[in-house]
């Protein structure tokens, strides 16, 4: 039986253990907080995450834990429709952070993971990794944007750098506001999302250009939103100022590569992105069952890096690029003439490139 020890206990670190114990390897978990869990807010499971759950063979519970945007689609400040979707429920499922983090920690063996244990010196000696003492055939790291694992097997790597966004984001009980498509609202310089998550919760979010902390984020965002569409007010008006997650976004300039020796990065170790795509935990996703496809393989972890680094980097340029564009101040109305004015099917063409992917051994959708 193969080894494997993984160093964080994430999104990307759970399903990658998930993976690789499907495939009979012998896997361990670390992570340094006390307990395996999220305390973030929702997120969106596009249909190429969709892919890569199925494969782990918890797919459809990740679609009875969450909920559907509707029709959804993007909106100008004055809160006409820019785009809308298809309301297919195929298409992306939001759901909280911390329901995804259960799904995947259930798919794990209990003897797998290993909380409250900071792994500051992984290290190779004779060929293979240590970790904990223990020497293992694969180590991966999935710690994250500031990752340990990347800082001592990537020491030439450039360091995250700011995006210049700062991003709120919040759950907020459903009871009281009127029924509503999912939808991202664009106007002066400033972003809000708001989705449906289930049938007794919200999950909305807004960015503007990075700004400096405040006691009172909740009342600052609700200055900031007056007077713009519904369901916006009455989202702001029912949330909990304690409910306001506040993060200043990141971003991963390109690696030489994902994988060195017996040691590969998953998630926001390889490729932190902005949000602007919904393609964060995605990607952390396609990074899992992929890398566990090619561990068996004598060049699998050259194959990993050849298959996942390319898409993975054009991703995160995209969501840099999609984060300017939304945010801008000046040029507005042009913005939104030429996205209104795109071909619906040349709008599902770019959305095929990014959420059209299919996990390893499945079928093309």
């Amino acid at each position: 039986m193969r080894t494997a020890a993984i160093v964080g206990g994430g999104i990307g670190g759970l399903a990658t253990a998930a993976a690789l114990v499907r495939r009979g390897w012998d896997v361990r978990v670390y992570e340094q907080s006390p307990e395996f869990g999220e305390v973030g807010a929702g997120i969106s499971i596009w249909s190429n995450a969709l892919s890569a759950l199925d494969s782990l063979g918890v797919g459809d519970q990740v679609r009875a834990a969450g909920g559907h945007p509707g029709k959804g689609g993007f909106r100008d400040r004055a809160g006409r429709w820019l785009v809308r979707g298809t309301g297919s429920d195929d298409e992306v499922v939001m759901l909280h952070r911390a329901d995804l983090l259960a799904i995947l920690r259930a798919a794990v063996p209990a003897e797998c993971l290993i909380p409250g244990r900071r792994i500051d010196d992984p290290r190779v000696e004779d060929g293979r990794p240590v970790v904990d003492s223990t020497p293992v055939d694969l180590l991966i790291g999935a710690d994250g944007i500031r990752s340990r694992v990347r800082a001592v097997f990537w020491p030439d790597a450039p360091a995250p750098r700011p995006a210049g966004f700062t991003a709120w984001r919040m759950v907020v009980p459903r009871a009281g506001i009127p029924a509503f498509d999912g939808s991202e609202t664009w106007g002066d310089g400033l972003v809000f999302g708001v989705f449906p998550m289930g049938e007794d919760t919200v999950y909305c979010y807004a960015s503007s250009a990075q700004t400096a902390p405040v006691d009172d984020e909740l009342a600052l965002l609700r200055r900031r939103f007056a007077g713009w569409p519904d369901p916006i007010p009455a989202v702001l008006a029912a949330a909990d100022p304690g409910a306001v997650l506040r993060h200043d976004l990141y971003y991963q300039p390109d690696l030489p590569s994902f994988a060195r020796g017996p040691v590969a990065l998953v998630g926001d170790a390889a490729h932190a992105m902005t949000p602007n795509l919904g393609q964060g935990a995605c990607q952390a996703l396609e990074d899992a069952v992929t890398l566990a496809a090619h561990a068996d393989e004598a060049d699998g972890l050259a194959r990993y890096d050849a298959v996942r680094r390319p898409r993975a980097q054009g991703i995160v340029k995209r969501s840099r690029q999609v984060g300017a564009m939304v945010h801008r101040r000046r040029g507005q109305a042009l913005r939104n003439l030429v996205v209104r004015a795109t071909p619906p099917i040349v709008m599902r063409r770019q959305l095929q490139s990014v959420a059209g992917w299919t996990a390893p051994g499945q079928s093309p959708a």
